[in-house]
């Protein structure tokens, strides 16, 4: 089984320049101890009876956790018409490979729209769904030298998630259809339409990638890069603890932000963990590309005089006008960062 990953292509003096990125992995045999007792602890963990277990929702959420990770394996995509190499999975089954290609590349293989270039992975026998076909198909987003960009979260901030509370949290990932915050694709979808590029930060782990990104099909948010959270099991159970914290956030946005020093960047999140004192940080330290930062202000386990002291505390460090907070996205009506 290979995930590929949605990523970007960034401009060049020749063309451009693309990451190829993603995961081999091996599904758990069905009756294996290490499947049967990660089955086991989500269960006590969170107190589901038979019927949820069996449902199809939670099939095929856990199902991406039950699996071995595959190191060595290579890895042969087609885009357009070349054959390109991505090498070998590491430790971990991650794989990454750089591909360059010219703008006559570009527009010849790009999707209606011009946006986006697809592919799909070369598979062994054993990797494919018996007639073979590829099991496997990735995207890479071309986004432009100049422009915007929205640097979006994801739990809470577009997907209802509920952070704040674990067991919720872990229920709302792997029992129940993930529900877009209402209102949300919407203004997304303007944003888009007036010419924003997106890119999804996360700490979401890897494994929900295919996931999330049917969701954001099928809600209607639009399509962008994705940047998850790498999830390295160190135990037989790693369903029992879905990582939430945003620990690598601020590495990983300022890596977008170098391969992009000509666009400018809205930052949205949500009030819940750091996503406000992250981006804080950000806008201080690149002011000259942080266009503004839009924060939905979400419950929590603090009280919400609390909250807001903490929001207003961080915005009073940051230019007037600067830092957006709403509770309703129709807040963000007349909101056009793309302009």
């Amino acid at each position: 089984m290979i995930v590929f990953f949605p990523t970007y292509a960034s401009r060049t003096a020749t063309g451009w320049t693309a990451l190829i990125a993603g995961m081999v992995a091996r599904p758990l045999p069905e009756r294996s101890r290490r499947r049967v007792l990660a089955v086991a602890v989500l269960r006590r963990l969170l107190d589901l009876n038979d019927a949820q277990t069996s449902s199809e929702v939670f099939r095929r959420r856990a199902e991406v956790f039950l699996f071995r990770r595959v190191a060595g394996h290579r890895v042969r995509i087609a885009l357009g018409d070349r054959i390109i190499d991505a090498g070998l999975s590491d430790r971990s089954g991650h794989f990454q490979a750089r591909v360059d290609f010219d703008d006559g590349f570009a527009a010849s293989w790009a999707s209606p729209g011009g946006g986006r270039l697809e592919y799909t992975g070369i598979t062994d026998e054993a990797d494919t769904d018996g007639d073979g076909a590829p099991t496997a198909a990735g995207s890479i987003h071309l986004v432009d030298v100049t422009g915007t960009s929205v640097i979006s979260d994801i739990d809470d901030t577009v997907k209802f998630s509920n952070v704040a509370h674990r067991r919720e949290l872990l229920r709302n990932t792997l029992v129940r259809e993930f529900v877009p915050v209402e209102g949300m694709p919407e203004v997304y979808r303007r944003w888009r339409e007036s010419g924003a590029a997106f890119h999804y930060v996360s700490s979401s782990p890897w494994q929900l990638s295919d996931c999330l990104c049917r969701f954001l099909g099928e809600s209607g948010l639009p399509a962008g890069s994705m940047h998850l959270k790498l999830f390295r099991l160190k135990d037989s159970t790693p369903l029992g603890r879905l990582p939430t914290r945003k620990r690598a956030k601020r590495r990983t946005i300022d890596r977008i932000m170098d391969d992009f020093p000509g666009r400018r960047f809205v930052l949205v999140g949500d009030s819940g963990e750091r996503d406000p004192e992250v981006y804080a940080a950000i806008a201080r330290h690149r002011p000259e590309q942080v266009a503004g930062i839009i924060i939905r202000e979400v419950p929590a386990k603090a009280s919400q005089a609390k909250v807001r002291e903490r929001l207003a505390r961080i915005a009073r460090r940051l230019p007037r006008d600067s830092f957006t907070i709403f509770q309703d996205p129709t807040q963000l009506a007349d909101l056009e960062p793309a302009r």
